[in-house]
């Protein structure tokens, strides 16, 4: 007879999971063929993904802004699970979506914003300008035409503003949320101050 024996263990770099332990015992004599050693399962890498499934592991975010305050690098992470459960629903169009811009503090923390404005807490809608070029072509929830209401904007300006003075290869003059504001308007996405 063989059996799987599987233990616990509780341990910091299992990100808040149980470390699951399997090991497969022989009785004695019916069996030629040695157990096999244990073997570790999920075991995710660098801080700033543990940081974001220890959020995530029960659940996706009930409360919208659960992303801020993160690094930057946790930010980048936190879009894998939320692009992971979007809904399979049918898309939507001509609605009004509300972007809250207090607290964004980088191009990464408006990417979170756009994708909670428009599929809710955890939701996702692109995590850069590409991601987000796709999310308006279908699938990701939101399909033009619809309206975006901008919330405290000046705060998203500043932020991304600091963050990309050296770094961003936007046309001449324009800042990260305002490339993002003419190409949704491009594509028929109407975008409104609050």
């Amino acid at each position: 007879m063989r059996f799987l024996i599987v233990g616990e263990r509780d341990d910091e770099d299992a990100i808040g999971v149980d470390l699951l332990l399997g090991r497969c015992a022989a009785v004695e004599g019916l069996f030629a063929d040695p157990p096999p050693p244990p073997r570790e399962i999920l075991a995710l890498p660098g801080s700033a993904a543990r940081e974001v499934w220890r959020q995530w592991q029960p659940g996706p975010p009930q409360q919208p802004g659960s992303w801020r305050g993160l690094s930057v690098a946790a930010k980048e992470e936190w879009q894998s699970p939320a692009l992971d459960r979007r809904d399979p629903e049918p898309d939507r169009s001509g609605g009004e979506y509300h972007l809250a811009g207090a607290g964004v503090e980088d191009e990464t923390g408006l990417h979170c914003a756009l994708g909670e404005a428009i599929n809710g807490p955890g939701g996702y809608y692109g995590r850069e300008s590409m991601g987000f070029a796709d999310c308006l072509g279908g699938g990701f929830g939101a399909v033009p035409p619809f309206t975006l209401v901008r919330h405290d904007f000046a705060a998203i300006f500043a932020a991304t503003e600091r963050e990309l003075a050296e770094e961003t290869d936007l046309p001449a003059g324009r800042s990260c949320p305002e490339f993002l504001a003419r190409a949704m308007e491009y594509r028929k996405v109407r975008v409104v101050r609050a």
